[in-house]
């Protein structure tokens, strides 16, 4: 069942979803918007009239620090104080008048709907109130400050495009656009929030995109009902599969390269308003380890590269447990040297081994997270230092032994490979490590059965979770564990259309919980 969230103690009564009707005496407009914007100093209201014998009145009203007033001087209210208007003109006419030969701004619109107005005077807009009439005409006249496209900090890369999404929606898009020059790229406008009302865009090709994962985000878009979007994350827990689970079912990124490759695979993607997060769907297992770098280098490198994330998926989740499982039950299958040096070194160490491989996970996730909130400057400076100082005092007091030390340090260097998947690395090495200290490469075993049928069973809107691993072909394991070369590509994935008919794929898309 698809959850819905609302604030149960305000709920939805509130006067901004009142949907007043305009009059059309602009003494009665003006004094309702003072009324909605009550005590609110930030909004403007600059009454105005024509140069006509008998003057008609105007006003616009709009917020000082999101509006260009420049703007609003130049081509609003000069054009409309030299015009004059005929005594004898109707109200529609005086409309079209204004629309099509004296409001010279690049985005007009009429309405009559007060909180369409309100949600444009709060976005930067300014509307216009004319006098005799009982709607009001929108005009853009946005300008705020937002932060200069610069390389995202979290997805660096050697070779390939260094800008990034920001904050703003409107860059955003653009940034798309921009590498992708199709007609049939379609960007759909939508709000979510019933008191932020987010603008957010939902992108797509239209002859590559799944129409059934359209309706399906459509839908999960629709149902959801909060107060509330200030990341893109909100949206992300609100529609995606398996909300139960440590893995993503939805991916994000903050680089437009690889934003545009997923759109041209047949994903969508969904850019929300102030964040620069950018969510991308359907979202497979095998995307964890795929980088836009792997495919800007030499398919070699790409490859390695790629094989030691898979590498790294394994020493992070199980190194510590398989360490506990031999040293604990299965001693026999340690070479003899190896084992009297374990044994050595554990000598006079007061606590079993799950003891100190939990102390000593615990004690570099505090450093990893102090080091990441601290400034940049010293952080990570902190996080080394304190690793190594921990580490050598905790040896020498004999609170933990020496193999311990490494195998925590191997471990937390591993989770550096998968940046994306750390949550899911940490809980899944935490339930390894439970089960090899009850019993063994047993519990081990066990646990690795039961993640294979947890990522088996997980779909990303009606798309298996494991798709491209399950049923390997010579096409699909071009781009899995390997990166082909570009000129032996020649289909896309089974996740939309491919130019052979016999590789699509139907599948049903459901809600799994």
């Amino acid at each position: 069942m698809f959850r819905i969230f609302k604030d149960k103690m305000l709920g939805k009564n509130s006067s901004t979803n009142q949907n007043y009707k305009l009059s059309k005496s602009i003494d009665k407009n003006i004094a309702l918007f003072k009324e909605i914007f009550k005590e609110d100093e930030t909004i403007i209201y600059r009454n105005f009239e024509s140069k006509s014998k008998d003057s008609i009145k105007f006003c616009i009203i709009f917020d000082k620090n999101l509006s260009k007033m420049s703007s609003i001087n130049d081509y609003v209210i000069k054009p409309i104080t030299r015009k004059e208007f005929p005594n004898d003109m109707s109200a529609k006419k005086r409309i079209e008048l204004l629309m099509s030969k004296i409001l010279i701004t690049c985005d007009n619109k009429l309405s009559s709907n007060t909180n369409d107005l309100i949600s444009h005077i709060l976005y930067g807009d300014s509307i216009l109130l004319i006098d005799g009439v009982d709607q009001a005409i929108q005009i853009c006249t946005k300008e705020w400050h937002q932060r200069a496209i610069d390389e995202p900090q979290a997805e660096r890369a050697i070779r390939g495009p260094k800008e990034g999404f920001i904050e703003s929606i409107d860059v955003n898009y653009t940034l798309i656009r921009r590498k992708i020059r199709s007609p049939n790229l379609k960007f759909i406008f939508k709000e979510v929030g019933d008191k932020t009302k987010t603008r957010i865009c939902i992108c797509y090709i239209d002859s590559l995109a799944s129409e059934k994962v359209l309706k399906e985000l459509y839908k999960r878009l629709d149902e959801i009902d909060i107060d509330g979007v200030l990341e893109s994350g909100y949206i992300e827990e609100l529609i995606k599969d398996s909300p139960l689970s440590p893995f993503k079912t939805i991916g994000n990124t903050e680089r437009p390269d690889t934003v545009c490759a997923k759109i041209l695979e047949g994903r969508i993607a969904l850019i929300v308003d102030g964040t620069p997060n950018v969510l991308t769907l359907p979202y497979i297992f095998l995307e964890y380890f795929q980088v836009s770098e792997d495919y800007y280098t030499n398919f070699f490198y790409s490859s390695v590269n790629r094989a030691l994330k898979y590498l790294g998926f394994f020493i992070s989740t199980s190194i510590p447990a398989i360490y506990v499982a031999l040293t604990t039950f299965h001693q026999e299958m340690i070479p003899t040297p190896l084992l009297l040096s374990i044994s050595a070194s554990r000598e006079g160490v007061p606590f079993p081994t799950i003891v100190e491989a939990l102390f000593m996970l615990l004690s570099f996730e505090i450093l990893r997270e102090g080091g990441i909130r601290l400034p940049s400057t010293v952080g990570s400076a902190i996080s080394f230092v304190g690793a190594v100082i921990l580490g050598e005092a905790a040896v020498s007091a004999r609170f933990v032994s020496a193999p311990i030390v490494i195998i925590v340090a191997l471990t937390g260097i591993s989770n550096f490979l998968l940046p994306k998947m750390l949550g899911a690395l940490i809980l899944i090495r935490i339930i390894f490590l439970i089960l090899s200290a009850f019993l063994g490469l047993y519990g081990y075993i066990f646990g690795v059965i039961g993640l294979f049928i947890h990522l088996f069973s997980m779909r990303s809107f009606g798309y298996p979770y494991m798709l491209n691993i399950d049923l390997l072909d010579d096409e699909e394991i071009k781009d899995t564990v390997i990166r082909a070369p570009w000129w032996l590509m020649h289909f896309r994935t089974r996740l939309i259309g491919s130019k052979n008919k016999e590789r699509q794929k139907d599948y049903t898309i459901s809600r799994r919980e």
